[in-house]
C-alpha cells in the first residue's frame, strides 16, 4: 500500500509502489498462501453466483429471450472495467486496492468511501447469499425455517475463514470447480436435448423459442432495460481478484491472466448457458424465486438432474459468502492501516488472518438470519437492491481511478503500466455511462427503488464521519499519490503524520 502499514506484530512499514520490470510488490503482514490455480479459480467463481442462478429466473419472467442480449451488454462493460482493474493491479498490486486506488488518485475521501462502502457490499452480500442458499435448502426440505438455514451456513463459513487463508483458496476452487463443472455439463445435456430429441422436453426443444413466444423482446426494450438491474447484480464479485492481489504468490503473473478469462467466463457461462436453456424450455414455464437451472430440468423430465443443479446452486451462494467473509476483514484492516477506522482491526493472528475484522463482519451477517425470519418470500429482492448500488460503487472508482493514473502515465508522471487496457481511456468513460444509467433505471423498479433511499443515508454517514475524523486528526487524510498526478514525480516525500514526529518507530497502537 502506499500509505503506512503494519506488519503482524503492529509494527510501521513504509511501503512504495511495487518497482518496475514485474518485482514483487511490498509485503503486507499477510501470508502469500494463494496460488495461481486458486486465483484463476477465485476469478472464473466471482462471475457465477447466485445472481445467474437464482436471479435469472425473474429477470427472465421481464425480458424473455432478450435477457441474454442484456447479458451481453453488461458483459462487454465488465471486461472494460476489468481490464482498467488489471492495468492497476499492475501498476500496484496490493490488498485492498479498490480504495487504496481511490485514495491516490482521487483523493483521500474517496478512498475512505470506497473502503468503507465496499465493506457493506460485502456484509450485505453475506446476508444475499445465506439468504439464497436457505432457499434451496427448501428444494431438500421445505418444513426447515429459511432462519436456521441462514444461521447455520453463516457459522460453518465464519470457521472455515479462521483457519488460513489457503483453506479460503482451497474452499474457492472447490466451490468453483463445482460450479463451472455443472455448468458445463448442464449446457452438454441441453444441446443434447436440442440435437438428440431425448427427454419430456425433446419433442419441443428448438431455438425457435427464442422468437417463439412474443418474440425475441417479448416485453419489449423497457422491460428488457429494466432486468440490467438485476444483470449486474449478477456479475458483482468478479472484481474480487483484485482484494487476493496483497495475498497472491505470484500477482504479475496470475491477475493478467485471471483478468483475461473475463470474455469466455461470460460467453460460455452466461450467454451460452442462457441461450440452451431457453431453447429447450420455453421462458414463459419460469417463474420468478426459481433458479432457471433447476425448473429447466424439472420441464425435461429429470427430477435427478433437478437436485443436483440445486447443489450446485446451493455451492455458488456458499461461494460467495465465503468471499464475503474473506474480503470484509481485508477491507476493514486496511481502512484501519490508514487510521480510517478503529486500529484494533490492524491486528493480525499468527498465521496472517485478520480476525477481528473478520469477526465483526460475520456477526453483521447474521443480520440475515432476521431478514429471513421476517420476510423469507422477500428477503432476497430487499438485499439485492442494496448489494449492487454498493457493489457498483466499487466499479466506478475503479474507473475514475484508472482514468487518472491513465492520464497521468501518458505524461510520464507515474510509470507505464505491464497490462494495459484496451481502448482506453474512452471505454472507461464508456463504462461510467452505462453504470449510470442503470442506477437511474433503478428508480424505476419498485423492488430496487429501496437502495436508492438508503444510499444517500449511507452517503452523508461517510460524510459525516470523513470530517469527524479530519478533525480530530487533520492529517489522517494525507492525500498519498497526489505529487505525482500533480506533476511533481514519484518520489516527492511524504509529509509525517502528528504520531510519526511525536514517536519514531511506534505502531499505529503506540507500541
Amino acid at each position: 500500500m502506499a500509505s503506512e502499514q503494519v506488519d503482524d506484530r503492529g509494527a510501521p512499514r513504509g511501503t512504495t509502489q511495487a518497482p518496475a520490470g514485474g518485482a514483487a510488490p511490498p509485503e503486507e503482514g499477510y501470508r502469500r498462501g494463494l496460488g495461481s490455480r486458486q486465483i484463476q479459480m477465485i476469478a472464473i467463481g466471482g462471475a457465477i453466483g447466485t445472481g445467474l442462478f437464482l436471479g435469472a429466473g425473474k429477470a427472465i419472467t421481464k425480458a424473455g429471450p432478450s435477457l441474454i442480449l442484456a447479458y451481453a451488454v453488461a458483459g462487454t462493460v465488465i471486461y472494460f472495467i476489468m481490464r482498467a482493474l488489471g492495468e492497476l493491479l499492475m501498476y500496484r498490486p496490493v490488498s485492498g486496492s479498490f480504495s487504496e486506488y481511490a485514495r491516490e488518485f482521487l483523493g483521500p475521501f474517496f478512498g475512505f468511501a470506497t473502503g468503507w462502502t465496499y465493506w457493506l457490499f460485502w456484509v450485505v452480500t453475506g446476508i444475499t447469499e445465506v439468504t439464497a442458499a436457505a432457499t434451496y435448502v427448501q428444494f431438500w426440505w421445505p418444513a426447515v425455517p429459511q432462519w436456521v438455514s441462514a444461521l447455520v451456513f453463516t457459522l460453518v463459513l465464519y470457521g472455515a475463514n479462521l483457519i488460513s487463508v489457503k483453506i479460503f483458496g482451497e474452499l474457492e476452487f472447490w466451490f468453483s470447480m463445482i460450479k463451472v463443472t455443472a455448468i458445463i455439463g448442464m449446457i452438454l445435456i441441453g444441446v443434447g436435448v436440442l440435437t438428440l430429441g431425448f427427454s419430456d422436453a425433446g419433442d419441443t426443444a428448438s431455438v425457435s423459442l427464442l422468437w417463439a413466444d412474443g418474440g425475441f423482446f417479448p416485453e419489449g426494450v423497457g422491460g428488457t432495460l429494466m432486468t440490467l438491474q438485476i444483470v449486474m447484480f449478477s456479475f458483482l464479485a468478479v472484481e474480487l481478484v483484485g482484494v487476493t492481489a496483497g495475498e497472491s504468490v505470484n500477482p504479475q503473473q496470475a491477475l493478467p491472466r485471471a483478468v483475461n478469462t473475463v470474455p469466455w467466463r461470460i460467453a460460455l457461462f452466461y450467454i451460452g448457458a442462457l441461450t440452451v436453456i431457453l431453447s429447450v424450455v420455453s421462458w414463459t414455464a419460469f417463474e420468478p424465486g426459481t433458479s432457471p437451472f433447476v425448473a429447466a430440468f424439472g420441464k425435461i423430465g429429470l427430477p435427478a438432474g433437478a437436485a443436483i443443479v440445486n447443489f450446485v446452486v446451493l455451492t455458488a451462494a456458499l461461494s460467495s459468502c465465503n468471499s464475503g467473509m474473506y474480503s470484509t476483514g481485508r477491507m476493514l484492516r486496511d481502512l484501519a492501516l490508514n487510521r480510517q477506522g478503529p486500529k484494533l482491526f490492524t491486528r493480525l493472528t499468527g498465521n496472517g488472518l485478520p480476525l477481528l475484522g473478520t469477526s465483526v463482519s460475520a456477526a453483521l451477517m447474521t443480520a440475515g438470519v432476521w431478514i429471513n425470519y421476517q420476510w423469507p418470500s422477500k428477503a432476497f429482492d430487499y438485499v439485492v437492491s442494496f448489494a449492487t448500488i454498493s457493489g457498483m460503487w466499487a466499479w466506478i472508482m475503479i474507473l475514475a481511478a484508472h482514468i487518472r493514473y491513465r492520464r497521468a502515465a501518458d505524461r510520464g508522471r507515474l510509470p507505464q503500466s505491464a497490462f494495459k487496457a484496451p481502448c482506453a481511456p474512452y471505454a472507461s468513460w464508456l463504462s461510467l455511462g452505462f453504470i449510470g444509467a442503470v442506477i437511474v433505471l433503478m428508480g424505476f423498479d419498485p423492488d430496487s427503488r429501496v437502495s436508492l433511499y438508503g444510499a444517500p443515508v449511507w452517503a452523508v454517514g461517510l460524510v459525516v464521519a470523513y470530517f469527524v475524523i479530519k478533525a480530530r486528526d487533520p492529517e489522517t487524510f494525507l492525500r498519498e499519490g497526489s505529487a505525482a498526478i500533480a506533476g511533481k514525480g514519484t518520489d516527492a516525500p511524504r509529509s509525517k503524520s502528528k504520531r510519526e514526529r511525536k514517536g519514531k518507530g511506534k505502531g499505529l497502537d503506540g507500541r
